[in-house]
Parts: C-alpha cells; sequence; structure tokens
C-alpha cells in the first residue's frame, strides 16, 4: 500500500540534492573569483604605466629592484652628470637646479665652490656652450651605499675653438624616496667629489 509519506521523502531527498548542489556551486564560484582576483592583482602590481611624450600610456614591465638597480644606478649618473655638466648660458641654471635634486650637499658644496670660482660667470660673459660628448661609469651594487666612478667626456667651445676635456669624478649613491619629476630613480649621490681633469689633444 502506497503512502504520501513516501513522495514527501522523495521531494525531501530532491531539495536537499538541490540546496547542496546549490551551495557547492556558490562555493566553487567564491574560491574561482577569489583566484581571479589574486590572479589580476600580481598582475596589476607587476604592471605600470608611463605616459609618453606624445600622450600616450605605455605599459611597462617592472622587475626585482635587484635585476632593476644596475640599469637605475646608471641611468641616475647619466642624467646627473648631463645635467651638471652639459650647460651653457641659456640652460646652465635650469640644468643646475635639476642636478642639485640628484645629489646631497657633497653636490651643493661643489656647485657653490664652483659659482665662487666664477665659472657659471664665465659661461655668461664669453657665452661658451659646454657639451657633454660621452659619459661612461663603473658601479659596485654589491652593498649600499654604492660605490661609483664616471668618466664624462665634455667640449667647451669658444666660438672658433674647441677644447675637450675628460673628467673623473666619484662618489656613492644611497636610495631615498623617489619623486617625481625631480628624482624618478629614488637614488642620491653622496660624497660626490671631482678627481682628475685633464684635456684631449688631438694627435691625428
Amino acid at each position: 500500500m502506497k503512502t504520501p509519506y513516501k513522495n514527501i521523502y522523495n521531494v525531501l531527498k530532491l531539495n536537499r540534492f538541490i540546496v547542496l548542489a546549490v551551495v557547492i556551486s556558490a562555493t566553487i564560484t567564491c574560491i574561482v573569483a577569489v583566484l581571479m582576483t589574486i590572479k589580476l592583482h600580481k598582475e596589476t602590481v607587476n604592471n605600470a604605466f608611463v605616459v609618453n611624450v606624445d600622450g600616450s600610456v605605455i605599459p611597462i614591465k617592472l622587475v626585482s629592484q635587484q635585476e632593476n638597480l644596475g640599469v637605475e644606478v646608471l641611468a641616475h649618473l647619466q642624467l646627473f652628470h648631463t645635467y651638471f655638466y652639459h650647460i651653457d648660458a641659456s640652460n646652465y641654471e635650469k640644468h643646475l637646479e635639476k642636478a642639485l635634486w640628484l645629489g646631497n650637499s657633497s653636490v651643493d658644496n661643489l656647485y657653490r665652490q664652483k659659482k665662487a670660482d666664477g665659472v657659471y660667470n664665465r659661461i655668461l660673459q664669453y657665452s661658451l656652450v659646454q657639451r657633454v660628448v660621452n659619459i661612461d661609469s663603473k658601479i659596485d651594487i654589491q652593498q649600499e651605499p654604492y660605490r661609483f666612478e664616471t668618466t664624462t667626456v665634455f667640449e667647451i667651445n669658444r666660438g672658433s675653438i674647441v677644447d675637450t676635456y675628460e673628467l673623473t669624478t666619484t662618489g656613492n649613491l644611497i636610495h631615498v624616496d623617489r619623486n617625481f619629476p625631480n628624482n624618478t630613480h629614488g637614488l642620491l649621490i653622496t660624497n660626490f667629489f671631482e678627481n682628475t681633469l685633464k684635456k684631449i689633444t688631438d694627435e691625428n
């Protein structure tokens, strides 16, 4: 003899199955969503964007600090020596202001010494053009502060006469907070010193 209870049990079993299926599906969906969010976060952290000179957005891949350190140190030294030594009557104030952001008091003291010696006055008075030709840096990034030795070749144009000089500078680099656009590499030159300056003669 059939009773209505069997049908009720079947309905309850079916409902239970449906509830379990929904719970399991929801759990799987949540887990997948969390994993996708973590993956997206990692991809976002490992990528950055810069604005090109024409206004377009360029994605760049970030690498670990150690891998990128050598490139940043060399770029910082290139930028500093260009600003500090590539000067003429029209740009020297702007270039020197930018250079002073990249070094500590040792750079500022050298700048003040050059100013007191009349270096910049002579550039103005005689309309001299001091142009950097080449910058070559040797660096040691095994331990902070990072040691460097840079050889800068520059020309001084005196109108009909162009003299070429080779300057060797040394110093250290330490990490500081990045400051856009004044110090984009987050490095600061310390113990900066001009070691040797010699005139290069054309033997050809």
